[in-house]
């Protein structure tokens, strides 16, 4: 079994691809960042749905971030496990991953009455007359639908951490350590007067 003390490292903490649809598929919150037009990054709390390998969310389309969007499409959306709903923690990977990835609006009627209906569901999952009241208030005429596809991953497994303090995490379980844990963090140390690791 290994273990650690080495808490700088933490590239070496990744979830499978079946841990990120689960928490995908059970958060009900995420973080959409954009950059503003004078450079600032900002970010917003979202519901939101996770369907074929994208993250589906809604807003009004005169925010400020439609604008934002559809002038630079990069964004990133941050989603943790501190977004499972009340109870639903058991058995499910903790931890947080942020993607890097590209939005793009969608206006048309299947669209968004397909959406509006899975995001409903998602949030009233045993409330037939919540989710039907929720996909009635979403139904307006200024919302736009943003997909946003990822490009990248960056990823903190705490679960996986946790047990690799622990003592009770196979070598084999641990994720390669990435480039800022391997590099940047030994010009760090050496800038600092430490040893490398």
């Amino acid at each position: 079994m290994a273990q650690t003390t080495d808490h700088e490292v933490v590239s070496i903490y990744p979830f499978s691809d079946e841990e990120i649809d689960q928490l995908m598929r059970h958060s009900n919150e995420c973080v959409l960042m954009w950059s503003t037009k004078d450079g600032w990054p900002v970010g917003v709390t979202h519901a939101f749905v996770w369907h074929e390998d994208k993250i589906w969310l809604t807003f009004a389309a005169h925010r400020h971030r439609a604008a934002a969007i559809r002038r630079d499409g990069r964004v990133s959306v941050n989603v943790s496990s501190m977004g499972y709903a009340a109870g639903a923690a058991d058995g499910l990977p903790s931890g947080a991953v942020t993607f890097k990835g590209y939005g793009e609006f969608h206006d048309d009627d299947d669209t968004k009455h397909w959406f509006y209906r899975a995001l409903a569901q998602k949030l009233n999952p045993s409330n037939p007359e919540g989710e039907e009241y929720f996909y009635n208030f979403l139904d307006s005429p200024l919302r736009t639908v943003l997909s946003v596809t990822p490009v990248k991953k960056i990823m903190y497994n705490s679960g996986l951490a946790n047990r690799h303090i622990a003592g009770t995490v196979e070598e084999s379980e641990l994720g390669e350590r990435l480039e800022s844990d391997r590099e940047r963090m030994n010009r760090e140390r050496e800038t600092r007067g430490l040893p490398p690791r």
